[in-house]
């Protein structure tokens, strides 16, 4: 059996952890890991908003912050309704 994750609580998970490892990896403020990244700032303030971006966008972030994917997506099961 597979286990569906909505939309809106997918989006919300990915800006939350967007933000931890940004917090984590020691960037106190988006704007600067987006220009270390290549990311507009902007452009990167809106996925720590839930807006929806490119698989290749998100491995381009991780890959960046040295963060797996399984690592990423950790817990996501937990946040189901």
């Amino acid at each position: 059996m597979t286990t569906k994750v909505p939309e809106k609580i997918f989006f919300d998970f990915v800006s939350t952890r967007l933000k931890q490892f940004r917090l984590e990896k020691g960037y106190a403020n988006y704007e600067h890991l987006a220009y270390d990244i290549g990311i507009s700032r902007s452009q990167y303030g809106r996925y720590e908003k839930g807006s929806n971006m490119k698989l290749s966008t998100l491995i381009k972030i991780l890959n960046f912050l040295d963060i797996s994917i399984e690592v990423f997506f950790e817990g996501i099961h937990e946040h189901e309704i």
